[in-house]
């Protein structure tokens, strides 16, 4: 059954916000980088577009310090999303390239002299699954602000019948996110430059995560000594971007 009125959203919304918080306070993330490094940007320094699959979307939330600024769809469910970050203190904006497209990337661009930063799950709201959109080309060309592709992997998640698999972590669980090199949008964007950055971004985040989710398993497997994935993209990246 899905929810419509706006009380029982707003109930349920802060029930799960309550519950999601004490559920991740049991997870562990592990970081690494295109270059090896455990941080690879510094939030505080630079705004970035941080740019993640769909069916990872719960896993920026144990990483609560970070301040983001959410895409969410305005579809009916997207409104219960929506509370439940807000009452997680993560920014949101609502929208996607179906609704509310062009009101959200005002907002987005507005937002640029502030300190959050944009996160998007760029094959959302309704897929294809890890399929990259165009929308986070434009918001990146028009904001300056250079994309972060986040590769993600569980050790432990139960899947989802639906368009994403989308991922739910199981308790005690460690999250493995791999990051990549920011990538820098041109401000002046034709159709052929679109779709080339469309799939460079999208070719990034599907190495990312293969990497990612290896590494989730090996840490599964292996515990804490399974090291992170060694990455030689970081030049590649550079001569596209």
């Amino acid at each position: 059954m899905k929810l419509r009125h706006p009380l029982a959203i707003r109930v349920v919304a802060l029930l799960a916000a309550c519950l999601i918080r004490l559920w991740m306070s049991t997870m562990r993330l592990r970081l690494t980088s295109a270059d090896g490094r455990s941080h690879p940007v510094d939030p505080k320094s630079s705004r970035y577009i941080y740019a993640f699959w769909h069916e990872t979307l719960l896993a920026p939330l144990v990483r609560r310090r970070l301040p983001v600024r959410m895409l969410i769809s305005q579809h009916a469910d997207g409104e219960l999303i929506a509370q439940v970050c807000r009452f997680l203190g993560i920014g949101v904006v609502r929208g996607s390239t179906a609704r509310g497209g062009s009101q959200a990337l005002m907002e987005l661009i507005r937002g640029g002299e502030d300190s959050l930063h944009p996160a998007f799950t760029p094959d959302g709201p309704l897929g294809p699954r890890r399929e990259v959109k165009t929308g986070i080309i434009m918001v990146a060309a028009k904001t300056a602000l250079p994309i972060v592709p986040v590769g993600i992997g569980y050790t432990r998640a139960w899947r989802a019948q639906s368009w994403d698999r989308f991922a739910v972590p199981l308790p005690f669980t460690t999250i493995a996110a791999v990051i990549g090199e920011p990538i820098a949008i041109p401000f002046e964007l034709d159709r052929g430059s679109m779709l080339h950055y469309k799939g460079h971004v999208q070719s990034i985040l599907l190495r990312l995560t293969a990497d990612a989710e290896d590494w989730a398993e090996r840490l599964r497997s292996e515990g804490g000594r399974a090291q992170p994935p060694r990455i030689e993209m970081a030049s590649s990246m550079r001569k596209s971007a």
